[in-house]
């Protein structure tokens, strides 16, 4: 149930849909029925159209679509830099979202090998990939000089569920943050999906002009694959999860050079690669 004493978040209503939305509930709890209010997560299609082509429909939680559109295109390798999306219009319909983009013309080629066949559903970031090719991409090598403290990640994980406001009322998104050791959490964003999270969360990063090579990436989910691709793909050297990485999560984190730290808590943690990033503290 909500917090009484929690201030609610702005419903973000992004083209005519709403983040979350009240409920009414029979809640049961030691024997006793109470009928309350519950605040629950919307879950909404979204349709992604390049140069008037449908390339993708996505579910995901209805904020920051034009961070998640730029985040989306440009961790699916579709364009390469953000100046590459030219335009994005979003469009309500009775169903969903429509987001209709303009890409440079250089990037279009990319549409035909990237496309996707199925709808990706919110606990899957490679559904619909149609070639184990694309699904596996490899990023380049990653390497920075970042060196970051136990105590760092530990404030981080202290601050982070302040942030967390659409979770504070449904328990239900994940978050993703972009932390600097010099200013803490810079920015958050939340979804369904956590894989939906972390683009736009990578959109925003972008959008913002943020150097991405000064700070690390804390996920409130298992480090997946495709969490730890996305990261390695705009240069991301660390990528802490609050749960488990997958081995093939591990084995690509090796491969390109990214810190990998699973397990995430404020008195432990778990260093599955590249550990010469993190010092701890006495």
């Amino acid at each position: 149930m909500a917090n009484a004493n929690l201030t609610l978040p702005s419903l973000n209503q992004d083209a005519g849909w709403f983040s979350y939305q009240q409920h009414s509930i029979e809640r049961w709890h030691k024997g006793q029925r109470s009928m309350q209010l519950d605040y629950i997560a919307e879950e909404v299609p979204i349709s992604l159209i390049y140069n008037t082509v449908p390339h993708a429909v996505m579910l995901a939680t209805p904020t920051n679509i034009e961070e998640f559109a730029l985040g989306f295109s440009i961790t699916e390798g579709i364009i390469q830099h953000p100046e590459q999306l030219l335009s994005t219009r979003i469009f309500n319909r009775a169903n969903g979202i429509e987001v209709q983009m303009t890409i440079a013309a250089q990037c279009v080629k990319n549409l035909t090998t990237h496309t996707r066949q199925l709808t990706g559903r919110t606990s899957c970031g490679l559904c619909g990939t149609t070639s184990l090719q694309h699904a596996l991409r490899q990023p380049n090598a990653i390497d920075n000089a970042l060196i970051i403290s136990t105590d760092e990640v530990t404030n981080a994980l202290k601050d982070l569920q302040q942030y967390q406001k659409i979770n504070q009322l449904t328990g239900s998104v994940h978050a993703a943050a972009f932390v600097t050791p010099t200013l803490g959490i810079v920015m958050v964003r939340e979804d369904v999906g956590r894989h939906n999270a972390l683009d736009k969360l990578i959109g925003g990063l972008l959008r913002t002009h943020t150097p991405t090579e000064q700070g690390f990436l804390l996920i409130t989910s298992r480090a997946s694959f495709e969490m730890v691709q996305k990261a390695a793909f705009i240069g991301i050297t660390i990528l802490i999860a609050i749960s488990a990485p997958t081995g093939l999560a591990v084995r690509l984190a090796e491969e390109v050079g990214l810190t990998l730290i699973g397990f995430a808590r404020t008195d432990q943690h778990v260093i599955y690669t590249h550990p010469h990033r993190l010092t701890h503290s006495t």
